[in-house]
């Protein structure tokens, strides 16, 4: 099993290397890490490689003798890159895995970003048939084309390809900083810019958290994922054959609810909380079909995502990089 690894610098693709490497059912698996900015260490299993996935010679290189793939690299909202990665980059993937005698599956990191997050309404949980719907940007019309893509290849040249859809992926201390009114805030929204400056500031040294309300008015439900949770999702779905051309929604059991964190905050480290009404809306990503054929289940719950993110202590030699824009 030589298994190639786009993004494998990134949070999921060293977390997926490391717990790929530490697992006895692959114990004879070897990785071939494609890197572009950023390089990994090689090791007598893992061999790095560089280059971009937007060139057809480097994709061609990297799936030499490639028995899987594990497709991670993305861009958010760069406009001038990401049809080269994310369209031209996964074509090229495809165009190659399709034609190569050794290749035997292709895993796809999908997004909820294809199913429009939280920026319109579902009048129920949200499964795996759910229509495709961007909303407004690069990034989400991204996510739409790899999983048609996939899909069609699928259809196409009858392509064993797998997608986990994953939503807003976190890891050590990234979801306290998700709360933050401070200009260390990850992701969004950025609070600070929605309530005056002062208070942001008085806030931010504070500690307190922001109450996110959806269009109704009533506290925000938001799906999330910890990383340990999806790459054991997608550890599980290596050559499993109930996981051939499907998509898998991989998250929590229940979405964020920002009054539940709100509350254990208050009550286990004695935060304040303040309201933010917003226009976006509720929704629940349903992880069923993943459990049912992959027999695959999530260890983080809302107390152990808070807990694990304000218990992390970051040494100095591990400061917080945001590595893209968006």
């Amino acid at each position: 099993m030589l298994i190639l690894v786009t993004g494998a610098t990134g949070k999921v693709g060293q977390r997926f290397i490391a717990g790929l490497l530490d697992d006895p059912r692959f114990s004879k698996a070897r990785v071939r890490a494609l890197c572009h900015n950023r390089l990994c260490e090689a090791t007598d299993r893992v061999e790095v490689i560089r280059g971009s996935i937007a060139d057809r010679d480097v994709v061609a290189a990297a799936l030499n003798d490639v028995t899987h793939v594990v497709h991670l690299a993305t861009c958010k909202e760069t406009p001038e890159d990401i049809m080269d990665v994310t369209v031209k980059g996964l074509f090229w993937l495809l165009e190659e895995f399709r034609a190569s005698v050794t290749a035997r599956q292709f895993i796809l990191i999908g997004g909820d970003a294809g199913i429009g997050h939280f920026h319109y309404r579902h009048n129920g949980p949200i499964t795996e048939s759910a229509p495709h719907c961007a909303y407004p940007g690069s990034y989400a019309l991204s996510k739409v084309l790899e999983e048609v893509m996939l899909e069609q290849f699928g259809i196409q040249y009858g392509l064993n390809g797998c997608c986990l859809r994953a939503p807003w992926i976190m890891e050590k201390d990234d979801f306290k900083y998700s709360l933050s009114f401070g200009d260390d805030v990850f992701g969004g929204p950025d609070w600070k810019t929605l309530v005056p400056e002062e208070a942001a500031r008085r806030y931010a040294a504070m500690g307190t958290v922001p109450l996110l309300l959806d269009a109704d008015g009533r506290p925000l439900k938001r799906n999330f994922v910890h990383v340990a949770d999806l790459v054991s999702a997608i550890l599980a779905a290596i050559d499993n054959p109930r996981a051939e051309r499907q998509l898998f929604n991989i998250c929590m059991d229940r979405p964020v609810d920002y009054a539940e964190v709100a509350a254990y905050l208050s009550r286990t480290r004695n935060l304040d909380s303040v309201e933010i009404p917003s226009r976006f809306h509720s929704n629940w990503m349903d992880n069923s079909k993943a459990k049912y054929l992959l027999n695959w289940r999530p260890d983080y719950d809302l107390e152990m995502l808070i807990d694990s993110a304000w218990q992390y202590e970051r040494s100095k030699e591990e400061p917080r990089i945001v590595w893209y824009p968006g």
